[in-house]
């Protein structure tokens, strides 16, 4: 071995499972040491064989030395260039990184410590000072706190990564915001029929395909990505599954958040509604939303923005700290609350796929809670006796406004909403205009 080359050898302490490696830096005479991530003697062997291979051809740098630049594109050639990660996700990374970069502009990784990484969310509170197309300077509103603890997140998951990696010593603590109001809610039949009766007003020269799009969202509880590439095709991504005794949705795992193939029953409701589509309509995606323009398939990011205009133009507010208007995600918001009341925890999960069985239980929360105050009123029901301070026989009342509970037990009787039409009957508690 030529002089000053390092050796990596593969260790392994007392009471710990996987196995560690070390060398002594030849200038200092420290040693410098790393987990392995790993508890094969094998693979440990064939880690610490690769990072001496880096170390002698000087490849690898010490996380004293490497500079912001490098690690944001190791990051980004490495740990982002997994295929299972969605370009959304990689498009969340960016931002974080590029609002750190115009924050803090660090030169180097290390330099990334607690301290700074909390002036870093002090900037970001702090309005930002910019200027109009006519040269005025604006103030514009202050960062959210979930857009704030979206970067954050995202930005811990790349320390944590730079920690394995050898390229950061420690992550910087980072303290995430204060968990508050939800980004939105449940909506409504009563304001789901006012989005409808707002779909005209947004999409004047194709109103058929929007409303039909909406109910779509409404009766299936799909995420709008997901909306967007279902199929009617067998060998689609995400594809209608009519092989079984029940329709049901084919998932591959490149086509969903969880990144896992399975395959979903359809609720009978969204089942018999898409089923009145023609056969000769039972091709390609099953929702179409051609631009006016060109004919071409919206993306993602402008079918958002009109499901927001159209929550926006119909008043529904869902958000007043945020002054955040209905979204597509609030109507999966509402599915999951809808078949909360007629199915089990772990039922729902499976509806809404969701990887934790926590984020399925929030919509019994207040399920419970209605249960609750049922049986406590249900013994004053038909008594004489002091309710709420009175002496006159009470009974709840309805509170003023209340909307309607929505009722799946009707499913659509015509294929209008299939076709883009309108018709007159009701459906899940909704008049259709």
């Amino acid at each position: 071995m030529r002089e000053n080359q390092v050796r990596v050898h593969v260790v392994q302490g007392k009471d710990r499972v996987n196995f560690s490696m070390r060398y002594r830096d030849p200038t200092s005479g420290k040693h410098v040491k790393r987990s392995a991530e790993t508890s094969n003697r094998k693979e440990a062997e064939r880690r610490a064989h690769q990072w001496e291979a880096e170390i002698n051809t000087g490849r690898y740098k010490s996380p004293n030395r490497i500079a912001w630049d490098e690690f944001r594109k190791r990051c980004e050639e490495e740990k982002l260039a997994d295929p299972g990660i969605s370009q959304a996700t990689r498009d969340a990374y960016s931002a974080a990184f590029n609002h750190l970069e115009r924050v803090l502009d660090p030169d180097k990784l290390c330099k990334l410590t607690s301290e700074t990484m909390s002036r870093f969310v002090r900037e970001l509170r702090r309005p930002q000072e910019a200027t109009d197309r006519n040269g005025k300077k604006i103030i514009p509103p202050p960062m959210r706190e979930s857009t704030i603890a979206c970067h954050l997140r995202h930005l811990k998951a790349a320390m944590n990564w730079a920690v394995k990696m050898g390229l950061l010593v420690e992550a910087p603590r980072i303290d995430m915001p204060k968990a508050g109001e939800a980004k939105g809610r449940p909506i409504t039949a009563e304001e789901f029929e006012r989005m409808l009766q707002a779909v005209s007003k947004v999409r004047p020269h194709d109103p058929g395909v929007w409303t039909r799009y909406l109910y779509g969202l409404w009766l299936s509880g799909l995420r709008l990505q997901e909306s967007l590439v279902l199929s009617w095709d067998a060998d689609a991504p995400f594809a209608v599954d009519l092989s079984g005794k029940f329709p049901s949705f084919k998932i591959e795992a490149k086509a969903q958040k969880g990144r896992r193939s399975e395959r979903v029953p359809m609720t009978p409701d969204f089942a018999e509604w898409l089923l009145q589509t023609p056969d000769e309509d039972r091709t390609g995606p099953a929702f179409k939303l051609p631009s006016l323009l060109d004919g071409q398939p919206l993306t993602p990011k402008k079918v958002s923005r009109t499901i927001s205009k159209i929550g926006e133009r119909s008043g529904v507010v869902v958000n007043k700290e945020e002054e955040k208007y209905a979204s597509a995600h609030d109507l999966r918001r509402s599915f999951g609350t809808r078949w909360a009341k007629r199915v089990m925890p772990a039922v729902l999960q499976r509806l809404m796929r969701h990887t934790s069985i926590n984020t399925t239980m929030k919509y019994y929360v207040n399920l419970e809670a209605d249960d609750v105050a049922s049986e406590l009123w249900r013994g004053f029901q038909g008594r004489e006796g002091t309710v709420l301070g009175t002496g006159a026989q009470q009974q709840p009342k309805k509170a003023a406004g209340a909307s309607a509970e929505v009722s799946m037990e009707t499913p659509l009787a015509d294929s209008s909403y299939a076709s883009g039409g309108h018709g007159s009957r009701t459906h899940n508690g909704l008049r259709r205009t």
